[in-house]
């Protein structure tokens, strides 16, 4: 989860009832784990071999559902990116217990006590998985990218890898990776910012207890590791996307811009933590003054996060060109087969199109289906995700009750006006009257039940 972790696992109890709430799955019926060791027990069949290339892995210290290797060559003054993608389709069969798992479940819940994977441990955490300790088999997007950073598909193949190294995101040095690494991110970093695109990346909010038994929320900025990291996924992403839309097939990532009521609550946000936001600068430009290592700034950029508009999933369609705001370019979900279902199909369409074959049946008739499939696996992901970043809040406001807080109105409901504390990262409904927003009130903390997930704010001036 990206916007909260708990590592001291301080709120096992508010986390079992979230699980309980959002049926978040604690285990895979027998047959889909049958089906799941068979898979594993597959030996690789018409899979190149690139074992003597030098992949390596990048992701957090402790994960074991590695999706991604990756190696890079100079191709006079470009660079190519070989962006090894685990080959789930190779393992999952349409139609067997592990597909049909996968399309109830649409994708790996997180959660900070641990995960309700996509798919069984030993595919996804074992045979499928781009670990170091032996050859997998994946499938390979060679990606062109030129100093202005323009990336375009070279080939797609299904190969056998060996990946040479475990790099964590924590530790890694700049001598454990690929020559061209850092030049390669920052040609694609370039590019984003000439096009427009507006991502956000929010630091995580870990969950920790202070000297006096209380608990506190702390802001982790993402490091540059995991920034270069992302632009690799990036760049792949709007490869393959561009390669589907050209021959008429494959399902899109797309994105609105924020309504204009989001972006004048954003406004009052960004007042509330005393944010300097010219009137006439748009939110991509504010974007791009933000410190995540600023505990405001950090919380701003959750609150960007969830004043989006959303993404969500689009097919192939005649005249239409899919759009994804953020990214400010045609964009497909293709890097993650492991957490997502809709990229093992994308994997496969592309894999198909690129080699002059047509997209199999059973991938094209997906791509229909997928969208209400995977946006309804979202929004179950998204409320706990809100449900655990407000079981978080309510645990940082517990014994605290009685004292006042400044506060800013961000915007008005029918169950009151919503409120951006000042001096933590906390928003909350008070039914305040005759109030607009951009006013600022003095809040009291009548509650704070973090079992229940719930606060009550009077307000006193």
């Amino acid at each position: 989860m990206k916007t909260l972790r708990d590592p001291e696992c301080l709120l096992t109890e508010g986390l079992a009832a979230i699980r309980g709430q959002f049926k978040v799955p604690s285990q895979f019926p027998p047959d889909v784990l049958a089906a799941a060791d068979r898979a594993a027990a597959r030996t690789p069949a018409d899979h190149a071999d690139w074992t003597a290339r030098p992949f390596v892995t990048l992701d957090p210290a402790g994960a074991t559902d590695l999706d991604q290797a990756f190696a890079i060559e100079p191709a006079g003054v470009d660079w190519l990116l070989h962006y090894a993608i685990a080959d789930v389709g190779w393992f999952v069969d349409h139609g067997d217990p592990l597909d049909g798992e996968a399309w109830q479940r649409g994708m790996t819940t997180y959660l900070p006590d641990g995960k309700a994977g996509l798919y069984p441990p030993v595919l996804a955490e074992g045979a499928a998985s781009l670990l170091p300790d032996g050859p997998r088999p994946a499938v390979v997007f060679t990606t062109r990218v030129a100093p202005d950073g323009a990336v375009v598909l070279d080939g797609v193949t299904r190969a056998v890898i060996r990946s040479r190294a475990k790099l964590a995101y924590e530790t890694v040095r700049d001598a454990d990776l690929p020559d061209g690494f850092a030049e390669l991110a920052g040609r694609i970093t370039a590019a984003e910012q000439r096009r427009g695109a507006a991502r956000v990346d929010p630091p995580e909010q870990e969950v920790e207890r202070n000297g006096d038994g209380r608990f506190a929320l702390r802001f982790r900025p993402l490091l540059p590791s995991e920034r270069r990291n992302a632009a690799l996924s990036l760049a792949t992403n709007m490869a393959v996307a561009d390669l589907l839309q050209a021959h008429r097939t494959g399902l899109f990532r797309v994105m609105a811009e924020p309504e204009d009521f989001a972006i004048a609550r954003l406004r009052q946000t960004a007042r509330a933590f005393g944010m300097e936001w010219p009137a006439q600068a748009p939110l991509a430009q504010f974007e791009k003054t933000l410190d995540p290592a600023d505990p405001r700034h950090a919380a701003f950029m959750l609150a960007v996060r969830r004043a989006g508009q959303g993404a969500s999933y689009q097919p192939w369609r005649a005249g239409v060109v899919p759009w994804h705001a953020a990214m400010a370019a045609t964009y497909a979900h293709a890097t993650a087969p492991l957490r997502r279902l809709a990229d093992r199909f994308v994997v496969l369409a592309a894999l198909a199109v690129a080699n002059g074959q047509p997209v199999p049946d059973p991938v094209a008739a997906a791509f229909d289906r997928l969208p209400g499939v995977m946006d309804k696996a979202e929004a179950r992901s998204a409320q706990v995700e809100r449900a655990v970043v407000d079981l978080a809040e309510t645990a940082l406001l517990a014994g605290h009750e009685g004292q006042t807080f400044a506060a800013v109105v961000t915007d008005l409901g029918p169950s009151g006006a919503r409120i951006q504390l000042c001096d933590v990262p906390v928003v909350a409904r008070t039914a305040a009257n005759d109030v607009v927003p951009g006013d600022a009130l003095r809040v009291r903390l009548d509650r704070a039940d973090p079992l229940r997930r719930e606060v009550s704010f009077t307000r006193v001036s």
